[in-house]
């Protein structure tokens, strides 16, 4: 597992975020970094994506910022270009996962069945984003289809929340969970970043606890 999966596996969740205007990147990147967890998954689904990655990689250099959603590799260029330092997609796209291998960027593909899985393992990963996690069946379905590859982690993303996201931890092969509840839009919107501070520091605890810390 290379240095910035491991930092993932530290952090123990990966703030997935919506940024519908740039101007939010800052006052949100902060409120992350007090709460402490610097780090931030920007999804591609907004066209304010790319100016907040980039500038988050010059105003937060500490932080780990990757870019979500990724469909395109020519959205991979881009992200890569504005300062991402991962690469997370919905689904498991060989074009997308080659070009990150070129390019020598970490991505975690999103996967949900046992063939998703394999085609992974053919591309040399060892860690995939289980999605949508709860939709597709929680921990329960994680621990069954992770028996016969005992190499997998999982990054389970997809409905998970304070209320669940122990439960998934305390898993061994679960590297980290992907979460909005602590960034929603609705909070980013009205600037209610002090929120988002308490949030973070509150799912930090979580972590701590699950890992017996």
């Amino acid at each position: 597992m290379n240095q910035l999966l491991e930092k993932i596996k530290e952090f123990g969740i990966v703030p997935v975020v919506v940024l519908d205007n740039a101007k939010d990147a800052i006052p949100l990147a902060q409120a992350l970094c007090d709460g402490g967890l610097p780090c931030a998954e920007i999804t591609f689904r907004t066209d304010a994506a790319e100016d907040s990655i980039r500038i988050l990689a010059k105003e937060f250099p500490h932080m780990l910022i990757g870019a979500g959603t990724v469909l395109t590799t020519e959205q991979v260029d881009r992200a890569v270009l504005a300062g991402a330092k991962f690469i997370v997609s919905p689904g498991l796209n060989s074009k997308i996962i080659c070009h990150c291998a070129k390019k020598n960027i970490p991505i975690i593909p999103g996967c949900s069945t046992p063939s998703d899985v394999e085609q992974a393992i053919e591309h040399d990963l060892d860690v995939v984003k289980f999605f949508p996690a709860q939709q597709a069946g929680g921990l329960a379905y994680i621990k069954a289809i992770a028996a016969p590859y005992v190499g997998m982690k999982f990054m389970p993303t997809g409905g998970i929340n304070a209320q669940n996201v122990k439960e998934y931890l305390t898993y061994d092969r679960v590297l980290a969970c992907g979460g909005s509840w602590m960034v929603k839009n609705d909070l980013i919107q009205a600037g209610n970043f002090d929120k988002i501070k308490a949030l973070t520091k509150e799912a930090i605890e979580i972590v701590k606890e699950s890992r017996g810390n």
